[in-house]
């Protein structure tokens, strides 16, 4: 499947010659992951960026901060589905693994047999060093993303808190 796929279609890739998408390949690997396997663990460490070419995965997130609890009644499913995402527009997640060491933000879930091309830390900061002009361009691909996300974030932030406003002033 790797061998037959349009890197150029990326959106990591957007903009890369020919020869960048070749150097770009180089850091990359074909990783093979049946369903209901946990791609990646939230609280976990790891380093690796994952893009998803073939299958379907779900993104989750934990409601409770770590050793928090509630009762059951008032949260029956702790965890919030972020997305479930399909190989046909390749999206990548595990990007900020590249970045820093911290722990799994997320849980990436398999939901059917699915085919990811995989980097790692160590391989993208070889590349960093062998191919400055790529590796500088990739970066602020991943810069975009990471500003994109925070914003999205903020926006869900004053969400909750207006609403979180507007109900505690109503209970008084």
């Amino acid at each position: 499947m790797t061998d037959s796929l349009d890197w150029s279609k990326i959106a990591l890739f957007d903009g890369f010659s020919e020869e960048w998408l070749t150097r770009a390949r180089g850091i990359f690997d074909r990783l093979d992951v049946p369903a209901g396997t946990l791609l990646i663990e939230e609280g976990q460490s790891g380093d690796e960026m994952y893009i998803l070419v073939r299958g379907r995965v779900r993104v989750t997130k934990s409601m409770l901060l770590k050793d928090m609890s509630l009762p059951l009644a008032v949260v029956e499913n702790p965890r919030k589905v972020l997305a479930t995402l399909d190989g046909s527009r390749f999206p990548l997640f595990g990007e900020i693994a590249l970045i820093d060491r911290d722990t799994r933000s997320a849980t990436v879930t398999v939901l059917e047999d699915s085919q990811f091309l995989r980097t790692d830390r160590e391989r993208f900061f070889d590349l960093m060093e062998s191919e400055p002009a790529l590796a500088a361009h990739l970066l602020l691909i991943l810069a975009k993303r990471f500003a994109a996300t925070i914003r999205k974030g903020n926006t869900e932030l004053v969400k909750l808190s207006t609403a979180l406003a507007l109900a505690l002033s109503r209970g008084s």
